[in-house]
């Protein structure tokens, strides 16, 4: 079996034009944790997920100790939002460089990427490098085990 057999097709995406707020926008509407970011020829050339947008909202002390569980209230931080001159940044100061599978990748392989990557959604692209879906942990991991049925 291929990643392309068990992906999802319909891909939500944004521009590389868009900004880090148009970002965040389409992950509340869409209600999706990872977006693409693609050139106008459908090529991805980043990626910006829901992790990476929320990290604006942590205070920096998170990045600096090792457990943060003795820290039972953030306090007014809870209540902070990222400036309006963050948000309105390019989305290309955000993005991750994009990890993809061709569609012919074997689920294995592609399981094993996004392990590797600790990823929870890879990128599909066509064999031109042209977005065409997205397959996550589950995704492949359902399409691996239903083939246990029938053995």
């Amino acid at each position: 079996m291929t990643v392309s057999s068990c992906m999802k097709k319909h891909v939500v995406s944004i521009p590389v034009t868009a900004t880090i707020r148009d970002a965040a926008a389409v992950i509340v509407n869409k209600h999706i944790g990872l977006l693409p970011v693609v050139e106008k020829n459908g090529k991805p050339v980043g990626v910006i997920g829901i992790r990476d947008l929320l990290t604006l909202e942590l205070p920096d002390f998170v990045s600096l100790v090792a457990d943060v569980d003795f820290v039972h209230d953030f306090g007014a931080v809870e209540t902070t939002r990222p400036s309006a001159r963050t948000l309105d940044k390019s989305v290309k100061s955000l993005m991750k460089p994009p990890i993809a599978v061709e569609e012919d990748c074997g689920l294995l392989r592609a399981y094993a990427l996004m392990l590797q990557h600790n990823l929870h959604d890879m990128l599909v692209v066509s064999k031109d490098g042209k977005l065409i879906g997205v397959a996550s942990r589950v995704d492949i991991g359902v399409a691996v085990l239903s083939s246990w049925e029938k053995t």
